[in-house]
């Protein structure tokens, strides 16, 4: 999904309001179907504002370049210009006025990505009043979005920052059936809004809830879902009214783009004197079905505009999950948490599902009772979408020790995995499964310049994330001061700089 997808929408969602008014003039040839293709309003009717921090050209000589793509060089440059990788080698001419870095004994990847975080929802300080990511009031709240309730000023955000995070994807919580939608953020320090922070471009999601989460809330409101089959069946029948909904647009719009309204002078010669009364309202434009936000989320899913993040554990829940999506027609990103997901790894990979999972964390209740250390590199080993993610204001900081736990798990099971390879479940992967992999995720030329410089190894838990870029600018160096990014730290700040 390209950057200029939303204003795409917006143009066509407009033409579509428009189209009844203009077609006199028009015509019905001028109002063409291509026009009326997308048959709901848009998907981001609240745009991106975000800009990138001026830069300069960077070289970064005689690091060690791990690639997010599992490849590994040493004593190699690497030049940022015009924020984006623009060369990987040794050697390389840096453009007048660059800036050089010396590299030597520091190891260079991408920015960290986070698929499944909670940052500015449910942000800190932990309080009743500022935890806002979950609108549990029914089983199906697909009508919300997490972006409003995310609140720029988390202190989370720094911290992410400080341990290599460039770009995060905001989820609602996990109580429902159906959650909302999720929205992929830069950590932009000092943003006043959440539009600020917005990955231009980046498809929303659909956050999903399997198994204990929905079943016990629910059920102890003596309301469905209270078992599994009523999970199903939730999902079933949101599903068959969103296909209705579709349909319905869908009528609406080819109407619209071949209406042609009949004047009263012309009601007489195309229907005769006789029958011009008999064909009075014939030339009304079509009447709009109503607009259901509910339904408008789950239509964009059924037409592969907004991605499905799945929260699930079980293995036999994932393929049920699997089963519904080929039911409808839809296709699921990535299963989360997925602790069983070692047992069907296969089947993800065969059907390109990543499964975002924590490194160690599992057994706090029985649907999550069946894990293991090696689930990350079982998956990966499979050849499966493996992504290490935090779910965690306190693990988004340190995702590189979570991913060098798995990958320490992996060999010793006798899995043969590199240190390259296992930054792809940090960077690559995780970007897959938020459908931003073109834009960002690797050091590949012509990526966004989303780059981190670590003291040490950075699967080693002495490694610290010296410089953090995003789009080549650099937005954080460890031990220098930064302007407050948060009102609930000025006070600190300030006495501080009164020592």
């Amino acid at each position: 999904m390209n950057a200029k997808l939303g204003e795409r929408h917006l143009h066509r969602w407009t033409l579509g309001v428009a189209g009844a008014l203009v077609a006199a003039t028009m015509g019905a040839a001028a109002l063409a179907d291509e026009a009326f293709r997308t048959v709901r309003p848009p998907t981001s009717p609240y745009p991106s504002t975000y800009v990138a921090r001026p830069s300069a050209p960077i070289v970064i000589r005689g690091a060690t370049v791990i690639d997010g793509e599992g490849g590994e060089l040493s004593g190699a440059d690497l030049l940022i210009a015009d924020g984006k990788i623009a060369a990987i080698g040794t050697g390389l001419a840096a453009p007048a006025g660059a800036q050089e870095i010396d590299g030597r004994g520091k190891f260079v990847t991408p920015g960290i990505i986070d698929a499944h975080s909670h940052l500015g929802v449910y942000p800190a300080p932990s309080i009743p009043a500022s935890s806002d990511g979950n609108e549990a009031t029914q089983p199906n709240t697909a009508e919300v979005w997490a972006e409003h309730s995310v609140w720029p000023q988390d202190p989370g955000f720094t911290r992410a920052v400080a341990g290599g995070v460039t770009t995060l994807h905001v989820l609602p919580g996990s109580a429902n059936l159906f959650g909302g939608r999720g929205v992929t953020l830069h950590p932009v320090l000092g943003a006043r809004t959440m539009q600020e922070m917005k990955v231009p471009g980046a498809p929303y999601s659909l956050k999903m809830a399997c198994g204990e989460n929905p079943s016990r809330l629910y059920g102890g409101r003596n309301a469905s879902p209270a078992t599994g089959m009523g999970n199903v069946a939730g999902w079933r029948q949101a599903f068959s009214k969103a296909q209705e909904y579709d349909r319905k647009w869908k009528d609406y719009w080819r109407k619209a783009a071949r209406f042609e309204p009949k004047t009263d002078a012309e009601a007489p010669r195309r229907f005769g004197r006789n029958q011009a009364e008999k064909k009075k309202g014939a030339g009304d434009p079509p009447t709009a079905p109503d607009r259901d936000l509910e339904m408008e989320t789950l239509a964009a899913v059924l037409n592969g505009e907004v991605l499905v993040q799945w929260h699930c554990y079980r293995a036999d829940e994932m393929i049920v999950g699997l089963d519904v999506a080929r039911e409808f027609g839809f296709k699921v990103a990535a299963f989360h948490h997925a602790v069983e997901a070692y047992k069907i790894a296969d089947v993800l990979a065969r059907e390109n599902v990543c499964a975002a999972i924590w490194a160690d964390w599992w057994g706090f209740k029985l649907e999550a009772y069946d894990g293991i250390r090696e689930n990350i590199p079982f998956v990966h080993a499979r050849g499966g979408c493996a992504v290490v993610h935090s779910d965690s204001e306190v693990g988004i900081q340190r995702l590189n020790q979570e991913a060098a736990k798995a990958l320490a798990d992996g060999r010793r099971a006798g899995l043969q995995i590199s240190r390259a390879d296992a930054w792809r479940w940090l960077s690559l992967n995780p970007a897959k499964a938020i459908g931003i992999a073109e834009q960002t995720g690797s050091l590949k030329v012509g990526k966004a310049g989303d780059v981190v410089i670590w003291s040490a190894d950075p699967l080693s838990s002495y490694a610290v994330a010296e410089r953090v870029f995003i789009d080549g600018a650099q937005i954080y160096q460890r031990g220098q001061a930064i302007a407050p990014p948060s009102d609930f730290e000025l006070g600190q700040s300030f006495r501080e700089r009164a020592r």
